[in-house]
């Protein structure tokens, strides 16, 4: 992995072909200089699409060739998605959701 732009743009290798990568991009937002309000530099995925595209992957190949370690995998980071919705929806019930809130 190669940090291209710290928190937001990383190439990642190809598992045959490690130096012909493939770029995964983030959502960047920064504060508006005259509220709080966040507007987008560069649109991106964010880290539930990549948490969900993780947890359909393993439980893919956990059909295909289950183990301990795979389900263990899979309920880890269906824990982690569900922290991240859970922190969306307080954000959105306190109304800072979009917002830079120091």
């Amino acid at each position: 992995m190669e940090v291209l732009d710290e928190g937001y743009r990383y190439r990642v290798a190809n598992m045959e072909s490690p130096n012909k990568g493939q770029e995964i991009r983030f959502i960047n937002k920064t504060k508006a200089e005259d509220s709080n309000e966040l507007k987008t530099v560069y649109d991106g995925t964010t880290n539930e699409e990549l948490m969900e595209v993780l947890l359909d992957r393993m439980k893919y190949l956990n059909g295909k060739f289950p183990c301990l370690e795979n389900g263990e995998t899979i309920h880890h980071l269906q824990v982690a998605l569900n922290f991240q919705h859970s922190r969306t929806r307080d954000r959105k019930k306190r109304n800072v959701e979009g917002k830079h809130i120091a």
